[in-house]
């Protein structure tokens, strides 16, 4: 976190106005989905003073704060779990998890052939048990502390781990004590499929937008879909939820469970970039995995974690993210509410219109032709003034 806290300027000249972290909380992992205690900083980040310096500055600066919640499952060393694992069916925490049978050890995984296992858990990892969020206990447990966070360090929403497999009851629960609280809050949920069930406006804001990602990554950056298929693909999604929603998904391009995007795109930079200016004029809230602006590669899970390389900033892949970010910033009020449509002409070129409190017009070149074009550019790459580059595009508004 101090590490965020010392280049907090540097992330507001890039136009960020939104920090979300992957959890924070007491964790024996790498990786931290394994929470022992909710209500504690974990000290491989910081402590509390630290992070409540951090809320203050970033929103001083402008800048929205957004904790991972993990819900679903707790960790293994979790005091619950331990109490669980020592009493057995007498312990009381028993019922705060889906125990099929005990003995609890040695873990049955049957992943490996090891036959019906003793409890559920995330993704069959014995070291993160299933939490039983239908038990009101462990509800009130949980709500306590999506309330607390709220309450002390005044964040500004919540990213919710694996909400799918979380009852519904819980979220509604959730929703409503979250809303006392404070009511201009967003929360994001994490569900890889259609989501229509938790956006009907009692559980989420939206969601991560992964149909979103996919088509747009399997047309930008591998080639494994035609420009007329991710186009309908994308108007299916815009035509799935309300519009409200719809302005308030998650698009990303990358992230702690995948490879960057300059990996997937081979190394390429100019089709990354395309990609990016892609989902800077979409509909809904497009989000920057850190790194992306200093040109860093890395293939899946580990490698995508690599630390920061702060010694790119200011270097022209900066400066081109930069751009990319700042016109979003400043035709905010277009691409934030706007009618989207989208379609691909004779020549091959990806269209885009915004329509709202200005009229946008984009095109992306994802053909290996240039193709003649006559705009007046207020953002492009690979544009002449005459004709559009493969890789390129090029951005009007009126």
């Amino acid at each position: 976190m101090q590490g965020v806290l010392d280049h907090l300027d540097d992330l507001q000249r890039l136009g960020i106005n939104g920090l979300y972290f992957c959890p924070i909380f007491k964790a024996s992992s790498n990786h931290k989905y394994d929470t022992i205690d909710y209500f504690d900083i974990d000290p491989d980040f910081g402590d509390k003073d630290l992070f409540e310096r951090l809320v203050n500055e970033a929103h001083r600066r402008g800048m929205k704060v957004m904790l991972d919640a993990v819900f679903n499952h707790i960790g293994y060393q979790s005091l619950q779990w331990q109490d669980v694992l020592k009493n057995g069916d007498s312990s009381r925490f028993a019922s705060w998890f889906h125990i099929n049978s005990y003995p609890l050890t040695p873990f049955n995984d049957p992943s490996n052939n090891g036959g019906n296992p003793q409890y559920d858990t995330f993704a069959f990892e014995p070291h993160m048990p299933k939490l039983n969020t239908a038990n009101p206990d462990v509800q009130d447990y949980l709500l306590e502390i999506a309330t607390y966070w709220i309450k002390t360090f005044d964040i500004d929403a919540w990213r919710l781990d694996v909400a799918n497999e979380v009852d519904h009851h819980f979220w509604r629960r959730f929703t409503k004590q979250r809303s006392n609280v404070k009511k201009d809050f967003l929360v994001i949920g994490e569900v890889w499929h259609s989501s229509q069930p938790w956006l009907n406006g009692d559980q989420f804001s939206g969601v991560m937008n992964y149909a979103f990602t996919e088509q747009v990554e399997e047309h930008f950056l591998t080639s494994q879909q035609t420009a007329q298929n991710m186009v309908e693909l994308l108007t299916d999604q815009l035509m799935m939820y309300r519009q409200q929603n719809a302005q308030v998904m998650l698009n990303t391009l990358d992230s702690h469970d995948t490879a960057r995007i300059l990996t997937v795109a081979g190394g390429d930079e100019k089709r990354a970039l395309q990609a990016l200016a892609f989902i800077f004029t979409q509909t809904g809230m497009p989000c920057i995995y850190y790194g992306t602006e200093m040109g860093m590669s890395g293939d899946n899970d580990p490698d995508c974690r690599k630390p920061m390389d702060w010694s790119q900033l200011g270097q022209p892949i900066w400066q081109k993210v930069h751009e990319i970010v700042q016109f979003r910033r400043d035709y905010a009020q277009l691409l934030g509410t706007g009618s989207t449509r989208l379609s691909v002409n004779s020549t091959g070129l990806i269209k885009v219109e915004r329509v709202g409190s200005a009229h946008l017009t984009a095109y992306f070149n994802t053909t290996n032709n240039a193709v003649p074009l006559s705009m007046e550019p207020k953002l492009a790459q690979g544009y002449d003034g005459e004709n559009l580059a493969p890789k390129g595009f090029v951005i009007e508004v009126i």
